[in-house]
C-alpha cells in the first residue's frame, strides 16, 4: 500500500468531536488501498480523555506521538501563565508542539516511506507542520479543514489585534497556496476559502463529517417508550451556541400549562462549565427539568441518544453561521430519532430539512422552538412521534463512504 502521513494533534485518547473525523478516516484507509501513519502529542494532561476512541485504530497502525509542549495545560504554579501564554500563542497553543515535532516528522517520512502528506485543523499549527514538510521535502500535501481560519466565526465575533490577525492571515495564505489539495467541511466553507483567498477550486473538495454504523452495531435503534418525554443534547455550549432561546421556551410552555413538568426530561450531555450553566438553568426555573450530565465516553453518548425521544440541536447565528455544520447533526442522522433543532439559515439547516430528520426554528425565535417543542410533546404524549428520516440522503454521510473520498483525492 502507499503510505499516508495524518498529520493531527489531537486524535485518541484526547476526546471530543474534532477527533472523530481523524481516527475514522485512519480506521477506513486501508479499505481503499491506503495505510496511514498517524503523527500526533502524546497524551501528557489532555483536557479531555476518551480512551473507547482507541478501538476505533486498527492493529499495527503506526503511531507516533511527541511531546505536546501545551502551555494551557501547565499545572500548579504554572496554570494560569500557561492559560495566557496559550491564548497569546498564534495561531495557537499548538505552535510550540508543531516546533518541535519537525525533525521527528521528517525522520518518520525517511523510515515510513511515506508518500503523501495529510493535516487536518484544528488546531492550525498542523498546517503549519505541513508546510513545513512541504517546503523541506516537496511531498504531495493534502490540507482538511473542519472548520474555517481567520474567517471563522468564532474569531470574527471577538476579533483578534490588526497585528496577530496579518500574522495568521499571511499563515492561512502560506498555506491554501501551497498545498497540493484542500478540502472543507461544507461547500460554504470551501467558497468563502475561494472568494477571500483568491484561490482556484479546481483543487479544493469538500467532505462532510459523517456517522460511522458501526458504532451502532449490537444496539437498539427501536424508539424508547419512556414515561417522561425526553430529549438529550450532546455537544459543547460556548460562544455563538447558548441554550437560552431553548430554555425560555420550555420554561414558558411549563408556565402556560401546555407542558407538564413532572412529564419532561432535558439531559446535557457534553464538557461544560457546570456552575454557569446551572445557574443559567435555575434562572429559567428549569432546575429538575435540565440535567447537566458533563462528559461521557463517546460509546456511552451513542447510547444516551438512544435512550432518548427526540434529540435536541442548537447553533448559533450571525456572520460565517451560514458555512457551519455543527458535528452531531451527522451521528443524530443515524439514530431513528426525531431532532429539535434551533439553526440559522445555511448548510447546518439545509442538511436537516433535505435528510428529513427533524423540526427546524431559527436559532433566534423563541416562537418557532416553542411551537416545534410543542407539537413534539404532543406527539409523544400520543404515542404518534416518528422518525421521518429520508435514509437514501443519510446513508451518504457514513464514515466509510467519507473516507473513499479522501483515498480519491490522495490517489489524484
Amino acid at each position: 500500500m502507499k503510505k499516508v502521513l495524518i498529520i493531527a494533534n489531537q486524535f485518541p485518547p484526547m476526546g471530543g468531536s474534532g477527533v472523530q473525523r481523524s481516527v475514522k478516516f485512519v480506521k477506513h484507509l486501508r479499505s481503499f488501498g491506503w495505510e496511514p501513519v498517524v503523527l500526533t502529542r502524546s497524551a501528557g494532561n489532555m483536557p479531555v480523555k476518551d480512551e473507547t476512541l482507541l478501538k476505533d485504530i486498527p492493529e499495527g497502525i503506526k503511531i507516533y506521538r511527541t511531546k505536546p509542549y501545551e502551555a494551557p495545560e501547565l499545572k500548579g504554579a504554572f496554570r494560569i501563565p500557561g492559560k495566557v501564554l496559550g491564548k497569546l500563542t498564534i495561531p495557537d497553543s499548538a505552535y510550540f508542539w508543531y516546533k518541535a515535532s519537525r525533525k521527528k516528522a521528517l525522520e518518520i517520512i525517511k523510515e515510513e516511506g511515506i508518500d503523501c502528506v495529510y493535516t487536518t485543523s484544528a488546531p492550525y499549527s498542523d498546517h503549519l507542520l505541513g508546510l513545513y514538510i512541504k517546503n523541506k521535502t516537496g511531498l504531495k500535501w493534502v490540507v482538511d479543514f473542519r472548520d474555517e481560519w481567520t474567517n471563522n466565526p468564532y474569531t470574527l465575533d471577538a476579533p483578534y489585534n490588526p497585528v496577530r490577525t496579518k500574522i495568521e492571515k499571511n499563515m492561512e495564505h502560506s498555506v491554501v497556496t501551497t498545498a497540493d489539495r484542500l478540502i472543507a467541511n461544507s461547500p460554504v466553507m470551501r467558497a468563502n476559502f475561494i472568494k477571500n483567498k483568491g484561490i482556484s477550486g479546481d483543487n479544493f473538495f469538500v467532505i462532510p463529517n459523517g456517522y460511522d454504523k458501526d458504532d451502532f452495531e449490537g444496539l437498539n435503534l427501536t424508539p424508547p417508550k419512556n414515561s417522561v418525554f425526553t430529549l438529550v443534547y450532546t455537544g459543547a455550549l460556548y460562544g455563538r451556541r447558548k441554550p437560552d432561546i431553548f430554555f425560555e421556551a420550555l420554561s414558558e410552555l411549563i408556565s402556560e400549562g401546555k407542558i407538564n413538568k413532572n412529564k419532561i426530561k432535558v439531559q446535557l450531555i457534553g464538557n461544560y462549565h457546570k456552575d454557569k450553566l446551572q445557574a443559567q438553568i435555575d434562572g429559567f426555573g428549569l432546575k429538575g427539568v435540565v440535567e447537566i450530565v458533563g462528559y461521557v465516553p463517546h460509546d456511552e453518548c451513542i447510547k444516551r441518544q438512544l435512550s432518548a425521544d427526540s434529540l435536541l440541536l442548537i447553533e448559533g447565528g450571525g456572520r460565517g453561521a451560514d458555512a457551519f455544520y455543527t458535528g452531531k447533526v451527522f451521528e443524530y442522522m443515524n439514530t431513528n430519532r426525531p431532532v429539535l433543532a434551533l439553526l440559522p439559515n445555511g448548510v447546518a439547516k439545509d442538511l436537516v430539512e433535505k435528510s428529513k430528520i427533524g423540526s427546524v426554528s431559527d436559532t433566534e425565535s423563541k416562537d418557532g422552538a416553542k411551537k416545534n417543542l410543542l407539537s413534539y410533546y404532543k406527539q409523544w404524549e400520543e404515542g404518534s412521534l416518528t422518525f421521518k428520516g429520508d435514509r437514501a440522503v443519510i446513508e451518504q454521510y457514513e464514515r466509510k463512504i467519507l473516507t473513499e473520498k479522501l483515498a480519491e483525492i490522495l490517489n489524484n
